[in-house]
């Protein structure tokens, strides 16, 4: 048979989706299995080849669990509204309705043609109504609904209402406000966000960096807006407590952790001089309190005009200004930087009455715990930093030298601290909690870190928010029966510098002219391909109760934060309202890694247009230039190729030793700029889909980032046409010891690597075994069907080929996968060392039952002994059992 693997791979993909192979149903009779990828964007570039490695794994583990009997749910969809494409849109004015349909269709195409089995029948999008319908649903849940702290979930606001029959006598307005401000699990307020004005809507702490959009370079400030918000700090105890059920890696639960950022301590009250206000702080570190010499507030405090003095307005109007133009994730990592200016009012120790100077710095954040900190420079590294700068004095509290830098150790015992003096740092803490309520100037606190998400764009490609205003401001939720709210098709996609959304300038528009932020569409979509045709509910319960949860969720360690925290969110909410039956949404999270780009470089004689080989480059002055890797193999540049590349290099000449140019390379990350962007269609089309999974598979361990080369692809292709020809051996033999032998070890190694996500040493355990099947002239039909399935999870289009030329029945999607047997490895015999006075000779084969007598006997009479002692006589013959055979003469 020739290994013709277009045809195969396209009539095979064409047999799939024409029998509908893996549309799959609620089948109560095989228990159910749901993989599934993290929600694609559909950019305008396609697929390049980082992209499929997260998408191979989980088929190669849908595949593996359906051979093994299970009902595979592993659906995909677009992540299609957004920025990006609204950008787009702008640029080029077609809707980003035109562009993300274009896109879509280029997916689709890619991810076909790579052999991906997917049921393609639950594909959703969030552009469409009648998906983003059910975000619409939820948000008016939350909207309607309070956490009540008692019960630790999610209750209706009608509830609460009734509770207070004296909110009846507010107005409208009033009563919202309440509401809004401590209750609405999504409610609206006055919240610092991230404002670019080039692109004229809110940005999310991961779209800016050095306080510029990550997307095109526009500068970014911090701005009070008026902002739709979900109450996610109301599950934050609930979210890091589910943590310790899940199988995720400890490191990805740290980041969660830390996102969540738990902490215990205690809120003081500092009286402020010349005031009858007091500043509220949270500190974990009560006991530091005698070692405090200044106070800083969050540029953005409500109280800093209030405290800032008349000779120090012009200071603090200046450094807010410079503040705004950093995001708050800037501001938490630059740990190195120090700045800030001085109020001029001071707050006073509540134990000691010591006067406090307060400063503004933007090393502290308005969300996170009040926007105020007592600094204790002595031990903490950034208030070191900050009373050094600002000569401030520095008070340790514990027995250390703080000239070079604070002291940070969290034990030790207690000085200059008053009545806590001699006490460890551990009881000191304790006693200070007693010491705090004693004197009613605080009490003990759980705080974290996490802020409520904000959740409205001023953009116009997102889910339009099913609220309208009555005359005075109120917000009014539309109902179940209103929805979907649709999105107006308009022409005009851009911005206003005011922040007017361009759902504003939409005739006959009555409701919130914002939309729901990227976020939104993906925070429950892998409830709604559980049932995705469903017309009365996200997901119906029968489906629901079939599919619960998601077995195993592959993606990027880049949404550990953000994306995860705000689905487990939503899925609690969900869990609280009854409307699913899981509390967590994701069982099993694996990080695959990143496919970085493995860049190719060319060297330019300056001043000319000649290019010198890589061995030759040191002889030359030169210029290194990316060059494009698709005219580049094994690291060889293809010269015509390049002249055809580029109109500035038609004419170039090349330096080289023996006539083949020799470029350098490097990983780098993978980027168009870089010309190392591999389209996963070229290799398909040189090598066959089969050979690019096997490879994105075989390059290293999936966590890990590897950079794409394809200087090993020759090989797993070697592979598939090795394998096909082992089958034009088959014959209907019985199989032999060593077969099954070599069978059942490549059985019992691929299928616990499947299980643990090892695919690169699946794949060599794979290779191992071919070669042994060719040493040993392995025929029979039976193992080498039962290897074809075992392989055919990594490669399904040559695995469906050879089962049915091998007389497999129905597909081999469906085949069984081979049962591993513990006998058919058990050895029968040892091959000896045949030592003649300790020095061996020869190997000789013995079966593991024979006796020593019959296996002497036989090392006696054998020619090589004969041949060896030379006509001396044997000693004696010393026996081992499965070591040693040595003859002594």
């Amino acid at each position: 048979m020739e290994y013709n693997f277009k045809e195969i791979e396209k009539k095979w993909q064409k047999r799939w989706q024409d029998d509908q192979l893996y549309k799959v149903e609620i089948d109560h009779s095989r228990p159910k299995y749901y993989v599934l990828d993290m929600f694609p964007y559909p950019s305008g570039a396609g697929l390049h080849v980082g992209h499929p490695l997260g998408y191979i794994a989980s088929d190669v583990v849908s595949r593996y669990k359906r051979n093994k009997g299970f009902n595979v749910l592993h659906p995909m969809g677009y992540d299609a509204f957004g920025l990006p494409a609204e950008q787009y849109a702008i640029q080029t004015g077609q809707h980003p309705a035109v562009t993300t349909d274009k896109n879509i269709k280029r997916y689709g195409e890619q991810m076909s043609k790579i052999g991906f089995s997917y049921d393609w029948s639950r594909e959703i999008r969030t552009s469409d109504p009648e998906y983003y319908k059910w975000t619409q649903w939820a948000f008016l849940e939350m909207y309607n609904s309070y956490y009540d702290t008692k019960l630790h979930k999610a209750r209706p606001i009608a509830e609460l209402l009734a509770q207070h029959p004296e909110w009846q006598t507010l107005t409208d307005k009033e009563r919202e406000e309440i509401l809004h401000r401590d209750y609405r699990l999504a409610y609206q307020a006055v919240s610092t966000v991230n404002w670019c004005e080039e692109l004229g809507t809110v940005l999310a702490n991961d779209e800016v960096k050095d306080g510029l959009s990550v997307r095109g370079g526009f500068p970014v400030q911090q701005r009070p807006m008026k902002q739709w918000l979900l109450r996610v700090t109301a599950y934050a105890e609930r979210l890091q407590a589910g943590l310790d059920k899940l199988d995720w890696s400890e490191s990805l639960k740290e980041i969660q952790r830390g996102w969540i950022g738990r902490s215990q301590g205690a809120t003081m009250f500092f009286p402020i001089e010349g005031s009858s206000r007091k500043l509220e702080i949270f500190t974990t570190r009560a006991d530091t309190v005698f070692g405090v010499t200044f106070m800083v507030l969050a540029p953005e405090h409500e109280w800093v005009k209030e405290l800032t003095t008349a000779e120090n307005s012009a200071a603090i109007e200046d450094y807010i200004a410079q503040t705004k133009k950093r995001s708050e994730r800037e501001r938490i990592a630059d740990t190195r930087r120090v700045s800030g200016a001085f109020t001029g009012s001071y707050a006073l120790n509540p134990f000691n009455g010591v006067r406090i100077p307060i400063y503004i710095s933007d090393y502290v954040l308005a969300g996170y715990g009040t926007g105020a900190i007592m600094a204790v420079p002595a031990h903490d590294s950034r208030d070191w930093a900050f009373a050094t700068m600002f000569k401030l004095p520095i008070i340790p509290i514990i027995e250390c030298d703080v000239s070079e830098g604070s002291y940070d150790a969290k034990s030790g015992q207690l000085i200059n601290s008053d009545f806590l003096t001699g006490y460890q740092v551990k009881d000191a803490i304790e006693k200070m909690f007693d010491e705090i309520q004693t004197r009613k100037i605080g009490f003990k606190k759980v705080n974290y870190r996490l802020r409520d998400a904000i959740f409205s764009r001023q953009r116009y490609w997102g889910e339009p928010f099913p609220i309208f205003y009555s005359q005075d401001g109120v917000p009014h939720a539309l109902t179940l029966k209103d929805l979907p709210l649709e999105l107006p098709a308009i022409d005009d996609f851009s911005p206003s510098p005011t922040g007017l959304p361009p759902l504003a300038r939409v005739d006959g528009w009555a409701y919130e002219t914002s939309t729901m932020p990227g976020f939104a569409g993906s925070s429950a979509y892998y409830l709604r391909y559980m049932d995705p045709h469903n017309n009365d509910a996200l997901v119906g319960r029968e489906a629901n109760e079939y599919w619960r949860n998601v077995d195993l969720y592959l993606g990027g360690i880049e949404h550990a934060t953000g994306h995860l925290i705000y689905s487990r969110y939503w899925n609690f909410f969900l869990y609280d309202i009854g409307a699913v039956c899981e509390e967590e949404p994701f069982k099993k999270l694996v990080n695959q890694g990143m496919i970085q780009g493995r860049s190719n470089f060319v060297y330019r004689i300056k001043v000319t247009n000649k290019f010198v080989s890589y061995d030759l480059k040191d002889q030359y002055d030169t210029q290194e230039i990316h060059v494009d890797v698709n005219i580049v193999k094994n690291d060889i540049l293809d010269l015509e190729a390049f002249r055809e590349w580029s109109p500035e290099y038609a004419n170039a000449e090349f330096v080289t030793q023996d006539g083949r140019y020799v470029c350098g390379w490097a990983v780098e990350k993978m980027s168009k700029s870089m010309y190392n962007v591999v389209n996963p269609d070229m290799i398909v089309d040189q090598y066959g889909a089969d050979t690019l999974r096997m490879y994105e598979m075989f390059l290293g361990p999936l966590e890990q980032s590897k950079p794409w080369d394809t200087n090993g692809i020759d090989g797993v292709h070697k592979f598939l046409r090795r394998l096909v020809r082992l089958v034009d051996m088959a014959t209907d033999s019985q199989p032999r010891a060593e077969d099954l032998k070599i069978l059942h070890r490549a059985i019992k190694k691929v299928s616990q690597d499947i299980e643990t996500f090892a695919f690169n040493t699946a794949i060599s355990a794979s290779m191992i075994a071919l070669n042994e099947f060719y040493e040993q002239n392995t025929t029979s039909r039976d193992v080498i069907r039962d290897f074809v399935v075992l392989v055919s999870p990594f490669a399904p289009h040559v695995g469906e080929e050879l089962f049915q030329a091998l007389g497999g029945r129905g597909s081999v999607c469906t085949a069984a996968y081979p049962e591993y047997c513990e006998e058919y490895l058990v050895e029968n015999s040892f091959t000896y060392p045949v030592s003649f006075n300790g020095k061996t000779r020869f190997l000789c084969t013995f079966a593991l039952d024979l006796s020593a007598e019959a296996i002497q006997s036989a090392v006696r009479s054998s020619e090589q002994t004969i041949k060896y002692c030379d006509g001396k006589p044997i000693k004696k013959i010393i026996f081992v059992k499965g070591k040693i055979i040595n003859v002594v003469v």
